[in-house]
């Protein structure tokens, strides 16, 4: 078996040559159809998607017509449109097919060509089929397996959480979840095959339908639960629903630091409890990482800074400057960042001018 992460594909695939027709191997659910449109994407080819389990052999190669002396074959639309312009054809369940269609494809991956009919020079043919022992299949003919380049496709959670972040599929809320429980991603090992349960393709499917009904981000919603029930399984329910329930305190430290417009709108629903809570994971994440904050650490905590109520904003400055003399470069850069509204607690603010804190609001008398 020669595995290969996706993002190792994505790499050798776009670079293999016109003519190579590529077989991806894998569990089902795993993404390999989205994998080939990535790379269609890549060429900027439109894609041709063909379940070769659900077509007979009419289907596959068209349909007899006569001139009255010859009889010709018509192609079916889809496999016209991969021989008049550059298009990626995409053979999926290539080892569930019947005989005779496996045979038709043989001829377009061997030849290019099915009938007459040649492929367009810049058509990219791609098949996939799913692999483990939970699945009729036929087997494939070792002649036909020859032609392709193949691949075991195995790609793993940091493959999946790229593909969720940069194409905005999937729901942030669900891009979370499994970013902290990735145990939950795919199928269980050595599950009951005839169960409900999760894969990549389940969790995208439920996205679209969490986002439809408008209730992504409202656990409560007796909608909520049966819904992520019928696509994900009882189990990764109960853990997902829980997760979403909570998810107000699901800001971490290292977010509160790094990237504070992304994490703001939770901040701004927190009540008093769990913005300590916040304050104890950014302090944490401050005080074990950092010596010393870069402009952007600088900036995200003085926003967050300036969030807080007044005695919580003291209590953090407090978690961050209590270091001593092993964190004084840490303390000093704090103090760089957030001195002004710190000061303004105490109704003071920073004179500009000579760097000194000046008292507001009071008029000094004449000697």
């Amino acid at each position: 078996m020669t595995t290969m992460q996706l993002r190792t594909f994505l790499k050798v695939a776009t670079i293999l040559p016109v003519e190579t027709s590529v077989l991806l191997r894998g569990d089902h659910g795993i993404g390999k159809s989205q994998v080939v449109r990535q790379v269609a994407k890549h060429f900027n080819l439109e894609v041709i998607d063909r379940r070769l389990s659900q077509m007979s052999e009419g289907d596959m190669i068209g349909l007899p017509s006569t001139d009255g002396e010859v009889t010709r074959f018509n192609p079916p639309e889809w496999y016209k449109r991969a021989c008049m312009k550059p298009m990626c054809l995409f053979l999926d369940e290539l080892n569930r097919a019947t005989p005779e269609v496996m045979q038709a494809a043989f001829q377009i991956v061997l030849d290019r060509e099915l009938n007459g009919w040649q492929l367009h020079s810049q058509t990219r043919v791609f098949a996939a089929i799913n692999t483990g022992g939970t699945y009729t299949v036929n087997e494939m003919d070792p002649a036909l397996l020859d032609r392709f380049w193949a691949i075991d496709l195995t790609p793993d959670v940091e493959d999946w959480l790229a593909w969720a972040k940069e194409s905005n599929r999937i729901h942030e809320n669900i891009v979370t979840f499994i970013a902290g429980n990735d145990k939950w991603l795919d199928p269980p090992k050595g599950g009951d095959p005839g169960a409900v349960a999760p894969s990549r393709r389940s969790w995208e499917r439920l996205s679209k339908a969490l986002t439809s009904v408008g209730v992504a981000e409202s656990p409560d919603d007796p909608l909520f639960y049966p819904l992520c029930l019928g696509y994900v399984g009882t189990e990764a329910t109960i853990a997902f629903h829980g997760y979403v329930k909570t998810i107000d305190a699901q800001v971490t430290g290292q977010e509160i630091i790094e990237e504070f417009d992304k994490v703001k709108k939770k901040i701004d629903r927190l009540g008093q409890e769990k913005l300590n809570i916040a304050i104890e994971k950014m302090a944490d994440y401050v005080t074990k990482n950092l010596n010393t904050l870069d402009e952007n650490q600088g900036k995200n905590l003085r926003a967050f800074m300036n969030h807080l109520p007044a005695e919580l904003r003291v209590s953090a400055w407090s978690k961050l400057t209590a270091g001593g003399v092993e964190k004084l470069d840490l303390a000093k850069s704090v103090h760089k960042w957030c001195v002004e509204g710190i000061l303004s607690v105490f109704g003071v603010e920073k004179n500009a001018d000579a760097d000194k804190p000046k008292t507001t609001g009071v008029k000094k008398g004449k000697k």
